[in-house]
Parts: C-alpha cells; sequence; structure tokens
C-alpha cells in the first residue's frame, strides 16, 4: 500500500515538475521574444541608413537573457517574493540589449529613434552620460516595454536597451571582467585606476565628437572627396571615372587589334 502511495506521489511531483518548467519556460520565451521584438526595429533602422543615408548611427548591436540563476540572485537581493507575476514587475532588465555607436551624438539620435516607435513605450530612463556613475560608468539606459503575440494572449515584456559610445563600452567590458576577477571586492587602487581611465574614455569621446561635427561640416560645404570604399551591395551601380572608361575601352580595342593596336 505504502508502495503505491509513494509511486503515485512520484508522478503527481514529476506531473508539477514538468508543469513548473513548462511555466518558467514560457516566462523565458517571452523575454526571447521581446529582444527579438526590439531587435527587428533595430535591425530595420541599420538598413535605412546604410542604404538611405550618407551615415549609419549604429555601429554594433547585441542582446541577452539573463540566466534563471540570474534572476534568482537578483530576486533575492532585492527582496521579492519568487513569483513570476512580482519578477515581471519588478526586476526589468532580464532582456537587454546594448547598441554601441561611435559617437556622443549619436546616443540622443538613436534614443529619440527607439521613442518614435508607436508600439514601443518607454518606461523609465536613467541617463548615465549627463550623470555618470561615481565609479565612472556612462551609458544611457532605456527600459522599453514591447508587445509580444503570444498563441494565447498579448504581453506587455520590459526589455532594457543599452545606448554607449566604442570608448564606453571597451571600458565597460573592462570594468565587468575585473569585478568578476574579484568577486565584487576589487582593490581600492584598482578601482582609483579604473576611475581615470574612464576620465580617459571620456575626454575621448568629447574629442572625436568634434572632430565628427567638424568633418560634417565640411561635408555640408562640399569640401570632402571619395573616402575610397564601396559597399558591396552597390556593386551592380558603381559610377567609372571617365579616365578609368576611356583606359578600359582602349585596352579592348588593342586586344581586338582595332585602330590604338
Amino acid at each position: 500500500m505504502h508502495a503505491q502511495e509513494d509511486k503515485q506521489s512520484r508522478i503527481r511531483d514529476e506531473a508539477e515538475l514538468r508543469e513548473l518548467r513548462a511555466e518558467f519556460t514560457r516566462f523565458m520565451m517571452s523575454y526571447k521574444f521581446g529582444i527579438d521584438e526590439v531587435m527587428t526595429k533595430i535591425n530595420i533602422l541599420r538598413e535605412e541608413f546604410n542604404h538611405v543615408h550618407d551615415y549609419n548611427p549604429i555601429e554594433h548591436v547585441n542582446s541577452r537573457l539573463k540566466s534563471p540563476e540570474s534572476i534568482l540572485e537578483k530576486a533575492r537581493r532585492k527582496g521579492l517574493e519568487l513569483d513570476t507575476d512580482v519578477i515581471r514587475e519588478r526586476i526589468h532588465d532580464i532582456a537587454g540589449i546594448r547598441i554601441t555607436c561611435s559617437f556622443l551624438s549619436d546616443i540622443d539620435k538613436i534614443r529619440d529613434m527607439l521613442a518614435r516607435q508607436v508600439d514601443l513605450t518607454l518606461i523609465a530612463e536613467r541617463d548615465y552620460v549627463t550623470s555618470p556613475k561615481a565609479n565612472g560608468y556612462t551609458s544611457l539606459h532605456l527600459i522599453v516595454s514591447v508587445p509580444v503575440f503570444m498563441s494565447d494572449r498579448v504581453e506587455q515584456v520590459p526589455v532594457e536597451i543599452q545606448i554607449r559610445t566604442i570608448a564606453m563600452d571597451f571600458w565597460a567590458s573592462l570594468e565587468h571582467k575585473i569585478y568578476y576577477k574579484y568577486n565584487r571586492e576589487v582593490p581600492a587602487a584598482l578601482l582609483d585606476e579604473l576611475k581615470e581611465a574612464a576620465d580617459t574614455a571620456n575626454r575621448l569621446d568629447v574629442t572625436m565628437q568634434s572632430l565628427h561635427s567638424q568633418v560634417r561640416a565640411l561635408a555640408a560645404d562640399g569640401s570632402t572627396t571619395d573616402d575610397g570604399t564601396v559597399a558591396f551591395g552597390d556593386l551592380d551601380r558603381l559610377i567609372l571615372p571617365d579616365d578609368l572608361l576611356d583606359s578600359l575601352a582602349s585596352r579592348r580595342r588593342v586586344e581586338a587589334g582595332g585602330p590604338d593596336a
């Protein structure tokens, strides 16, 4: 009798485990789909800028999805009940996208383009570019809500978008590795060096922005020349200089034994 009851209990436990796993998998999938939705919008903007405009402010885009272990750790740090509804309401960086750009002016440009998307709702904005963190960290953080159309419902999924320059991203990547290496107990001397590096990166960004503005001013005056490159997608629309056309034509006539032979 006891053996039969134990077996039935295990079956119920296994069934419940499958249900819980399916529920949390669906929870995580909604965030994955949220990333997909926002990435589609960003990739559309990138392609438009590549083909229609003379300059693309988006250099690189990366995305990431927090692991269940990382979600659990953050929920515990915040003292949250381990419930998916509570987690969704209180933790907004489970789905994350990082956009890297070249210049400071690109940050606001990208931010504004995303904010104008009618089906993206801006929930929160943290400007660490104007007001960097004490350790020197600089970036613009947006929390947006995007609708995800599931088979039986529509979910509003929060996605964190970080927008930063290449210099900011390089510094942040190094800082993350150092904090991971020292398990967040970083020696004071190393923290001072990190802060100095952040200040150096900021000065570089300011200088590069100034140079970028000067170059664009020259372009507006028609003072710039061809940069010596061509996009692969434009090979069928190449404009050939007259001298090159004349040389090619002359070479063809020579090979055919014509008047230039």
